[in-house]
């Protein structure tokens, strides 16, 4: 069983940055890639951005040249940075974990954009 706990949300200005982190722990087999989502209120889970074990990154359009997935195996998390941040990108965000065989949610950390 793998456990997600993402950190890093809060309230922010429009313009501004955040960091946002997802540490994995418990038993796994390997995981293969992590993703970011997110859900904005009143709408439905949205993919934000990946990233696969050989450090490939994909993104969403919407967040594509702001938004930024890495990872630190060493210490079993991803980050997601997000800069230029705007009101829509105002949501829960949520860290996914895939193994061969099983994927597994974070709890999710809220993120405000807001003046």
């Amino acid at each position: 069983q793998v456990q997600l706990v993402e950190s890093g949300g809060g309230l922010v200005q429009p313009g501004g940055s955040l960091r946002l982190s997802c540490t994995t722990s418990g038993r796994f087999f390997r995981i293969n890639a992590m993703s970011w989502y997110r859900q904005p209120p009143e709408k439905q889970r949205e993919w934000v951005a990946s990233i696969i074990s050989d450090g490939l990154t994909n993104y969403a359009d919407s967040v594509k040249g702001r938004f930024t997935i890495s990872s630190d195996n060493a210490k079993n998390t991803v980050y997601l940075q997000m800069n230029s941040l705007k009101p829509e990108d105002t949501a829960v965000y949520y860290c996914r974990a895939y193994e061969p065989t099983n994927a597994y949610w974070g709890q999710g950390t809220q993120v405000t954009v807001s003046s």
